[in-house]
């Protein structure tokens, strides 16, 4: 048994004031019930993905002040600055130690040498004040416990920090208001990533806690175990850091970045608490690493907005699979993370880039998909473990569409209409963002030869199949999932499971760790099955189980929705009912009576004028079963 620690101890409080169980005679709201309003904050920054350049992937903890002010030189003078990479991020490596006198932090200044300041205080701010004086904008890195990712996994680095085990506490747990002001308020930082090594790595008894002298902290986050990890536990701690960040940033322009690797289920709540949330585990340079951290963010296109992002980790173009002789996989790997709404931060050394990446990084047209202000991450409209083809919704009705070769051997892809949801008796127009051709338009489909591992993306125009409205699988920024219907997470199988990065084969393997399986998808079952109700097949709605809401914004101001409804085919529970409402700005405006396995596609229609907010929802009584019971709102859509 562990023994229960400090850290524990003062945790505990912190949890118990955080998620503390409802006074007597409280009741607990329902999460079905429709709220009239959207109810994700309204975030002033990263209204599109940040984007920019950090220190990581380039340097690690070898970092220092001339190399960072070399990036961000680098960014004004080539133009990038200008297509949005403002973003210049130190990440671990910076700081000397914790001074036990005042808790206060202090600055390695041998690498930061701008940061000596006067009696005995260190401070960034003449280098923040540089990077502000560039159009840039300044981030910052940190813990979310008492130590850091470094102190367990760098420790060959002559940066980390040094001293007493108190003064090696460089984390944010007991400091997080004093951490916060000092960098936001004192210090000027416009960025943070808060990592999570420190709850997860120094466990009581562990040969680094041992050797290092570190203090013990009983581990909240189990990567290879859902059940293991404490995830209300993880929330408030991330949370508390929320709060400090809005004390100290009144007027919102900052940015939150939580970095618990796809852990503690983050993608239920991360939406609620940052401007983005890691999906998955530190990605490396390396094509079936790609792919893995690819997917763990491709198919939540449900749970990311305007404001809050699902972020696969940082670019590793310019580095192994993807460096200057693999420009194919440097393109597909630059191209994925701009269709499904990733952070687009650049993580090489930019003093010394060659025009052939920097070529990549530069593409305008590709950027813009990337920052497009309609905020829609692409949907997979084809899934395979060969080739996948990603749509996404952009401004004024066009759509950009990447094509996407996962595999070693030339890929025959058919590209049609109906991936695009546009009309397939109508031409439509594609234009190569790579290479800036536009093709000769087409009628119902055509056909791609692609190379292996290459991606080709388009700016697709055409005539909408639905030309009086929008599917809701079009717009899914527009969307909150506000409830999935999830009672206990579970990890996601289609995640790539690629040989270990750091095990080789020494294991048995790795397996699905990420939750997330069973939540809202779109065009697809949230077990990613075709959506289909008593045999009938449907290429577009919302998939997502019994005992869902979710929030849509009606920002067209459409006058009616309308969708199809039943519980699909592919359901495990096949005993249950479930009954669909449509609510508009709170008020119930459609409904069906129950429905349950077999029974047809029913259609649900709503007058939705002069409402901005529709809520849809999927209600089951008195479930008799435990298996999940999965629905489909098929062709939903406002028009």
């Amino acid at each position: 048994m562990f023994k229960r620690t400090r850290f524990a101890s003062s945790f505990a409080l912190i949890v118990s004031l955080a998620a503390a169980s409802p006074a007597v005679g409280q009741t607990v709201a329902d999460p079905l019930a429709p709220s009239g309003r959207w109810s994700l904050p309204e975030r002033k920054q990263g209204r599109t993905p940040p984007m920019g350049w950090s220190s990581w992937n380039a340097f690690r903890t070898e970092v220092d002040e001339a190399k960072v002010i070399g990036a961000a030189q680098k960014l004004v003078d080539s133009g990038l600055a200008k297509l949005g990479y403002v973003y210049v991020n130190v990440d671990d490596g910076w700081w000397l130690k914790r001074r036990t006198s005042d808790g206060r932090m202090q600055i390695r200044t041998r690498i930061f040498p701008s940061a000596v300041g006067k009696g005995g205080n260190t401070s960034f701010r003449p280098f923040v004040d540089r990077l502000h004086g560039m159009g840039l904008k300044a981030g910052i890195y940190t813990d979310v416990g008492r130590n850091a990712c470094s102190q367990a996994y760098d420790l060959h680095s002559p940066n980390l920090p040094e001293g007493t085990t108190a003064e090696r506490e460089v984390g944010l747990f007991g400091h997080v208001d004093q951490d916060i002001a000092l960098y936001f308020r004192e210090w000027g930082f416009d960025y943070i990533k808060v990592d999570a090594c420190g709850i997860n790595v120094y466990a009581p008894g562990s040969a680094i806690v041992k050797q290092h002298a570190y203090t013990p902290v009983t581990p909240l986050i189990d990567q290879a175990s859902i059940n293991r990890t404490d995830v209300p536990a993880v929330r408030a701690l991330y949370e508390t850091v929320a709060h400090a960040l809005e004390r100290h940033n009144p007027d919102g322009d900052y940015i939150f970045s939580l970095c618990a690797w796809g852990s503690a289920d983050v993608r239920s709540w991360g939406k609620q608490v940052g401007h983005l949330w890691r999906t998955s585990g530190d990605i490396t340079p390396n094509w079936t690493r790609m792919l893995h951290n690819f997917d763990s963010a491709s198919t939540r296109a449900l749970y990311a907005r305007p404001g809050a992002w699902n972020d696969p980790d940082m670019l590793f173009i310019g580095h192994g699979d993807f460096d200057e002789r693999h420009l194919t996989e440097a393109q597909s790997h630059f191209a994925l993370w701009a269709i499904i709404n990733a952070p687009l931060l650049i993580g090489y050394d930019l003093r010394n880039a060659p025009q052939s990446l920097m070529d990549i990084w530069s593409n305008a047209d590709i950027v813009a998909v990337n920052q497009d202000r309609g905020g829609h991450q692409g949907v997979i409209a084809y899934a395979s473990d060969d080739v996948q083809i990603i749509v996404k919704t952009l401004s004024g009705g066009r759509k950009a569409v990447a094509l996407f070769n996962r595999g070693q051997g030339q890929a025959q892809v058919d590209l049609t209409a109906a991936h695009l949801k546009f009309s397939d008796a109508a031409p439509i127009r594609l234009r190569n963002l790579w290479d800036k051709s536009t093709l000769v338009p087409f009628k119902g489909e055509t056909r791609f030869t692609l190379a292996p591992r290459q991606t080709l993306i388009f700016e697709a125009n055409g005539e909408r199949r639905l030309a009086d409205g929008v599917y809701l699988s079009e717009i899914p920024g527009d969307i909150n999932v506000a409830a999935d219907g999830i009672v206990a997470p579970e990890a996601d199988p289609v995640v790539h499971r690629m040989m270990g990065q750091w095990s080789g084969t020494r294991d048995t393997g790795e397996r699905p760790i990420y939750a997330g399986w069973g939540g809202a998808q779109a065009d697809s079952t949230p077990y990613d099955q075709a959506l289909q109700i008593a045999g009938r097949r449907f290429d577009t709605g919302i998939g997502v189980l019994a005992r869902s809401r979710l929030e849509v914004r009606n920002t067209g101001g459409h006058k009616r929705f309308d969708a199809l409804v039943g519980v699909d085919d592919s359901t495990r529970n096949t005993r249950d009912k479930v009954r669909f409402l449509v609510y508009g700005d709170g008020t119930l405006l459609a409904e069906t009576a129950p429905m349950g396995f077999g029974d047809a596609a029913r259609p649900l229609t709503a007058d939705i004028r002069g409402k901005k907010l529709i809520e849809i929802v999927t209600a089951a009584d008195d479930l008799r079963s435990d298996l999940p019971l999965v629905t489909t709102w098929a062709d939903a859509a406002l028009r």
